[in-house]
């Protein structure tokens, strides 16, 4: 393990902010021709389920008819707002470095607010949660005191340095309260350095996605700044940095949050399916196989192996629902995270 300086900072933030403030919302047409269609809806449904995992957990334990407040931390666009208003929460934090981000996220809850007028109240905030504490920031400071705070695909850009990772864990725990949950999805480092080894070059992937290690990096990794460039097709293309679990949930720790859930997608997929089985049909997070009349699927006929050999096995199936080989060998880079706050 190498020795790690508590004062550094990195500078990745606004390559990352400029990233996702020049991404243009390509609407929902182009998105259901994007090859990684289903990888998409797949993701949103571990989101989904993972949400309604934690909302469930915190009714049960309050009084009935009990606000619930969340923060949405990294929210980009707001492409998670109608989980929220799904799950029946009161208010909103919406927080992201991406100042566009924010104004596009802040346009999509007015258009929901017209349609439902109901809908949960929101604030919107622009800031790098990594370097800046957010509890001077609300406009309303009752919100401090909320009962879930999500991070979702976004965790791992705190991890370019150790001062950033605590900012980032101290903008979480300052505004939870206890009992409160910490949810999140994020890459599995484990998964990644198995298949830099196994491929033994520092550039790994497929048709749809590349991760490219920085030179040096893979000699010996660091517990932070271990950085590789991250791209996926159409959605993500830029740095991004490894975290090393273990680390994560002794940090955490410090700030009154305790690890209670980590799996990866696909034993998360398999404990939540039976459960979310109707709720995967109904977001079209698996393709269907063989492809029903006049569909196209989205790869090529040889991605989806696995899915033929699988029907045979189980020759009673006239059709399956899956993900092409490409679409699943990303969907599984990826965990779920929970940690929940104790003490006082």
């Amino acid at each position: 393990m190498m020795e790690v300086d508590e004062t550094s900072e990195g500078s990745s933030s606004n390559v990352v902010a400029e990233h996702y403030n020049t991404m243009q919302d390509k609407g929902l047409d182009f998105r259901n021709t994007s090859r990684i269609l289903y990888l998409r809806n797949f993701n949103n449904w571990i989101k989904s389920m993972l949400l309604g995992e934690c909302i469930e957990s915190i009714q049960e334990n309050k009084p009935r008819g009990s606000s619930i407040n969340a923060m949405d931390l990294c929210c980009g666009k707001g492409g998670d707002l109608l989980k929220w208003k799904l799950g029946n929460v009161n208010h909103l934090v919406c927080v992201d470095i991406a100042e566009i981000s924010i104004a596009d996220c802040k346009k999509r809850y007015s258009q929901n607010r017209q349609r439902t007028p109901n809908i949960f109240s929101a604030e919107f905030l622009v800031a790098d949660v990594t370097k800046e504490s957010l509890t001077e920031k609300y406009r309303n400071q009752l919100s401090v005191q909320l009962d879930v705070v999500s991070c979702q695909f976004a965790f791992h850009y705190c991890f370019e340095s150790l001062k950033q990772a605590k900012m980032m864990l101290k903008n979480v725990t300052d505004c939870l309260k206890p009992g409160g949950y910490f949810i999140g999805t994020m890459p599995n480092a484990f998964e990644i350095v198995a298949r830099q080894k196994t491929a033994k070059k520092d550039n790994i992937g497929n048709s749809i996605f590349n991760i490219s290690f920085d030179e040096g990096v893979t000699n010996h990794y660091p517990i932070f700044g271990a950085k590789y460039n991250f791209h996926l097709e159409g959605v993500v293309d830029c740095p991004e940095y490894l975290v090393h679990f273990p680390t994560l949930e002794k940090l955490a720790s410090m700030y009154g949050l305790k690890c209670v859930k980590k799996k990866r997608f696909q034993n998360y997929f398999e404990e939540m399916r039976k459960k979310g089985h109707s709720l995967l049909g109904r977001m079209s997070a698996l393709e269907t196989y063989p492809p029903l009349a006049n569909v196209k699927l989205v790869g090529r006929t040889s991605e989806y192996r696995h899915a033929k050999e699988y029907m045979k096995e189980f020759y009673g199936n006239k059709h399956i629902g899956t993900l092409s080989m490409p679409e699943w060998e990303v969907a599984s880079l990826y965990m779920v995270f929970v940690f929940q706050k104790v003490g006082k």
